[in-house]
């Protein structure tokens, strides 16, 4: 039975290899499959490419906030057929209605959907396409990765050039390990009152 799945973690926990091994898996059993990826997303140099931080590359779709993701799979359809699974990845990115569509596609075609995404932003609060998915998939999953501190990391931060979080800002700013630090929620509240700095790129900070 098809469903809705919402895979989610903090940065740097493998989201996007978990995605690309899934969609590699259909692929060896000769199904076919559909990745999304946000338009905004061009860290692997252009929109529409889906890269992992190991290396691991596949072409996607880009979409847009206000496309129709139901739509967008139906014209797949019926230009190339048969289609056996959709995964959309940095899932946060989705608007609200285009979760619906997602569901829509697995009620009315019956085609599982997997989508992969951070649950909260650098402030800690819910992106609006998690905050849907999080009501709606019906599966979830967490994907864990650790804090420098030994503990689960279940928040991200953001950081400045010197190390400082980040207070303020928009809630969408791509960036990479440069940018972001997954941390336990402790160590959240210790950053975000000032106490202390974070080197990003220190080597146990990474999964």
């Amino acid at each position: 039975m098809a469903k809705l799945y919402f895979y989610y973690s903090a940065m740097n926990a493998g989201k996007t290899t978990t995605l690309l091994q899934s969609a590699h898996n259909y692929r060896e059993r000769g199904m076919r499959v559909l990745v999304f990826t946000p338009a905004l997303d061009d860290r692997a140099g252009k929109a529409g490419v889906v890269a992992s931080r190991i290396g691991l590359r596949s072409e996607g779709d880009a979409f847009g906030r206000t496309d129709d993701l139901l739509a967008r799979v139906e014209a797949d359809i019926s230009a190339k057929g048969k289609l056996d699974c959709v995964l959309v990845d940095e899932a946060q990115f989705l608007s609200k209605p285009q979760v619906w569509q997602l569901s829509e596609v697995v009620d009315q075609l019956r085609i599982p959907v997997l989508c992969y995404g951070l649950r909260t932003d650098f402030r800690g609060e819910l992106f609006e396409g998690s905050q849907y998915l999080l009501a709606w998939a019906d599966e979830l999953t967490e994907i864990k990765t650790i804090c420098h501190t030994g503990k689960k990391a279940t928040m991200t931060v953001r950081v400045d050039e010197r190390g400082h979080a980040v207070q303020a800002g928009p809630q969408v700013e791509i960036g990479g390990n440069d940018r972001y630090v997954s941390v336990s929620r402790a160590e959240f509240k210790k950053v975000m009152r000032g106490e202390g700095t974070i080197d990003p790129m220190q080597p146990s900070l990474l999964d």
